[in-house]
């Protein structure tokens, strides 16, 4: 018998956090589980001509003709659904399907699955075959997320999202700044060998560390810029999605003893090229060369930097660039933020110090580090680990008097010393030598939160959001404190909702969402979220997590940790 098959656009829709909802209500969970098939999906699928071919559990697999009925049923979908305890996340596929009876099978069906777990809670995932379909018939904001590799699928997949708690929405509404604005995009290494994509990333974090020191320019973070990495970009999107007028591309050659460096400015508004060069030299000159490169970015900008900021923008440094091997790696294992990682970010970053003892990057992510390991608990000797940060930050600022990296670990560790003052002092002291610093805005705006400026906190943390527009969920977070301090409980709401809308189980969004629903009256929903947290986190207590807040004031902290208690979490 020949096997039937066709062409068709395939919808998986799936509800986000259905097991836990079971396990805290399965009656009422049923409830709306019903409610959700035949007040909503039901009657759009009635009205987008979609079949419902198969329902497994929270699950709803549907074929629609058209890519286009397909989109288009989804955002009704979603609209429909609003903010609801069964947020779904929908994928959608147009591919050959088999069919067996009422059921369809194949590639058609299975990528239509994988692509539904990328999509955001409440928000809408699909193939570069639906987007080619629906990009010029439908309206929707889609941001390209590269190619992904999806499970048991043989090749990689373009995948575009758009909705949900995220960021893109905010993000395709930045406007151009009213100065000089840029993004360094990673560095391509073009050795053919693996180990030289470190050196390749260290090269292009050390040009946006040095163009974040200069006043009259705006420089996104690593953090965002970086997401682009592997992946091939319009550079007018990407100048788009970043709120930049220009972005920085280069490429990187290491051979021997020998490095070519070559980089192009682009004007992200209509794709030109502003300046393009290329640089050759031996390894131990890379420094040179790089601010060769920045040097020539600041020209072509016409950005005129006053004496003080040549002096410190420029400074001459020695040493051999093979720190960045260690560096790029201690940052890898730094930002996968857990006990085991920390340890290997700090043993990669005295491995760069001891090439380079005066390599202040390194000394930062040391610092940074250490006052981790001992705030969280994770290592023996908590002074000791404080006492060796604060070291890291005298010997940065020997190696350099003008260094944001060591206020930035001074204002770290002080604050968790419960040393306020010197810590927000220390804080504005690297805003004003690193004014483009997404991290240092972050940083300092933490600061000034637990010594109770909550509004300076605020502007802080909406300042390193814009210079990162891609990755601001841990700035989000100390925002949303600051906005309940501020006595702004539904904006703490808000960007509580939107922060765990893509990282679930973070716990002090979670606690501060709590503590904004008790305040707005919202107790019963306060209530359920605690018992999710609880789920989630079952060793939790309020007082075990309230002193992991070093609050200036204990009113402060009173006023956070009060509604925790009142929402039944366990003292």
């Amino acid at each position: 018998m020949t096997e039937q098959r066709r062409l068709a656009a395939i919808l998986v829709a799936d509800v986000v956090g259905y097991s836990k909802l079971m396990g805290s209500d399965e009656v009422g969970t049923l409830a709306q589980l019903e409610a959700l098939r035949t007040e909503i999906i039901e009657p759009q699928l009635a009205k987008h001509a979609g079949r419902l071919f198969k329902s497994v559990g929270d699950g709803f697999l549907i074929e629609f003709a058209s890519a286009v009925q397909a989109v288009s049923c989804a955002k009704a979908i979603q609209e429909a659904n609003g903010q609801g305890r069964l947020p779904l996340r929908i994928g959608i596929h147009v591919g050959d399907v088999v069919v067996q009876g009422d059921d369809l099978m194949g590639d058609g069906v299975n990528v239509a699955a994988r692509v539904e777990g990328i999509a955001e809670p409440g928000g809408i995932a699909i193939t570069r075959a639906v987007h080619e379909q629906v990009r010029d018939k439908l309206d929707l904001g889609f941001m390209d997320k590269g190619e992904i590799e999806l499970k048991n699928i043989h090749r990689p997949v373009q995948v575009f999202v758009s909705g949900g708690a995220k960021v893109d929405s905010q993000v395709a509404a930045l406007a151009l700044p009213d100065k000089p604005s840029i993004a360094v995009l990673p560095f391509q290494n073009m050795s053919g060998d693996a180990e030289q994509e470190y050196f390749a990333d260290g090269i292009a974090e050390d040009v946006i560390t040095t163009l974040s020191k200069i006043e009259q320019l705006m420089v996104i973070a690593r953090n965002s810029s970086f997401v682009f990495k592997g992946r091939s970009k319009d550079i007018r999107e990407i100048g788009h999605l970043l709120g930049v007028r220009y972005v920085l591309e280069g490429g990187v050659r290491k051979s021997g003893n020998r490095v070519r460096l070559t980089a192009q400015l682009i004007d992200s508004l209509n794709g030109s090229h502003v300046w393009a060069d290329r640089f050759d030299g031996d390894l131990d000159d890379v420094f040179e060369l790089q601010d060769r490169i920045t040097q020539e970015i600041v020209t072509a900008l016409e950005v005129r930097l006053t004496q003080g900021e040549q002096a410190r923008v420029w400074r001459k440094r020695s040493g051999s660039p093979l720190v960045y091997e260690h560096f790029s790696k201690a940052w890898n294992y730094y930002v996968s933020f857990g006990k085991h990682t920390h340890a290997q970010a700090k043993e990669a970053s005295e491995r760069a110090l001891d090439i380079n003892p005066g390599y202040t990057p390194a000394l930062m992510m040391l610092g940074l580090t250490l006052v981790d390991q001992a705030r969280f608990g994770w290592v023996a000797d908590a002074a000791a680990a404080y006492e060796a940060a604060l070291l890291c930050a005298d010997r940065a600022l020997l190696a350099d008097p003008q260094s944001s990296d060591a206020y930035m670990i001074r204002g770290y560790a002080w604050t968790f010393l419960r040393r306020h003052d010197e810590a927000t002092e220390a804080g504005d002291k690297a805003v004003a030598l690193s004014p483009s610093s997404s991290g240092v805005y972050h940083m300092t705006g933490m600061f000034h939160g637990y010594a109770g400026d909550f509004r300076k906190a605020a502007a802080y943390e909406e300042r390193a959001q814009r210079l990162s527009p891609l990755s601001i969920n841990q700035s989000l977070v100390d925002e949303a404190r600051a906005r309940f301090h501020l006595g702004d409980f539904a904006a703490a709401r808000d960007i509580c909702r939107r922060v765990l809308g893509s990282q679930g189980r973070w716990l002090t969004a979670k606690t501060t969402l709590i503590a904004a629903l008790w305040k707005l009256g919202n107790r019963e929903e306060a209530r359920s979220i605690a018992a999710d947290l609880l789920l989630e986190h079952p060793k939790f207590s309020v007082g075990r997590w309230a002193s992991g807040l070093p609050y200036k004031r204990q009113e402060d902290l009173e006023a956070l940790v009060g509604p925790l208690r009142l929402a039944e979490l366990p003292e």
